[in-house]
């Protein structure tokens, strides 16, 4: 196997890793726990799926980690396109990558809270039940504000996508437009979660689309290999 097709397909295993886990800690985990508004629900989910919560904790910090060799490897890949251009992509993943793993302490903490009786004895049911809450809470809107880099890393990504040459470039488009989803659904979380809601059916699917098409690429196709790299045959 080619060199670029190793690292190409390299990275799109590491991708690939990167979603399903996050997959896991940031949707599935929270669909069953998490009730925003609702503190005694939410505490009283969390004890009843305390393995399930910590399991998420860990996926999360596996999901952060493959998500920074997804972006060292694009690098190696890709740094001949554009070497700034690649630095600063891999910049911005590894800040997202620290802001996330921070966050996953929040969430940790609510896990802490709902079942160490000490918390209980001391704040009363209703106040560990609040505190619960508030550290899901801060988990949810961590993720949001970390999400500002998830976005904004696909933009010179998809720069080295477009000047490379090896890849389609209907593929660069899908992740300036999965850019575009990250952000606007970010700033309307923080500035009107109505809308937010009534936008969601399309600034989550321009995100989801660009980069499942991207593992997908990477894992199964690999990079184009231009034509002079063929071996040529030589005919008696």
């Amino acid at each position: 196997m080619r060199e670029p097709v190793r690292l190409a397909r390299i990275a799109g295993l590491f991708y690939l890793i990167d979603g399903v886990c996050g997959g896991f800690a940031e949707a599935y985990v929270p669909s069953l726990v998490y009730r925003p508004g609702d503190a005694a629900a939410t505490a009283r989910n969390v004890a009843a799926h305390a393995e399930l919560v910590r399991l998420g904790v860990v996926a999360d910090l596996v999901q952060a980690t493959f998500f920074l060799f997804t972006a060292m490897t694009l690098y190696l890949l890709l740094e001949h396109v554009h070497r700034n251009v690649a630095r600063v992509m891999v910049t911005v993943v590894a800040i997202s990558v620290g802001m996330m793993c921070l966050n996953r302490i929040h969430e940790f903490g609510a896990l802490m809270v709902a079942t160490d009786p000490g918390y209980a004895t001391a704040l009363s049911a209703g106040g560990t039940d609040a505190l619960v809450l508030l550290l899901f809470d801060l988990t949810h809107y961590g993720v949001l504000a970390a999400q500002i880099f998830f976005g904004l890393w696909l933009l010179p990504f998809g720069y080295l996508v477009y000047k490379s040459g090896m890849f389609p470039r209907v593929l660069a488009i899908l992740l300036f437009l999965g850019c575009a989803g990250y952000l606007v659904d970010l700033f309307t979380q923080f500035l009107d979660a109505d809308v937010a809601d009534a936008l969601a059916p399309v600034t989550h699917t321009l995100p989801a689309v660009a980069e499942i098409a991207m593992v997908l690429w990477l894992v199964i196709r690999g990079v184009r290999t231009p034509r002079s790299e063929l071996p040529t045959v030589t005919v008696p």
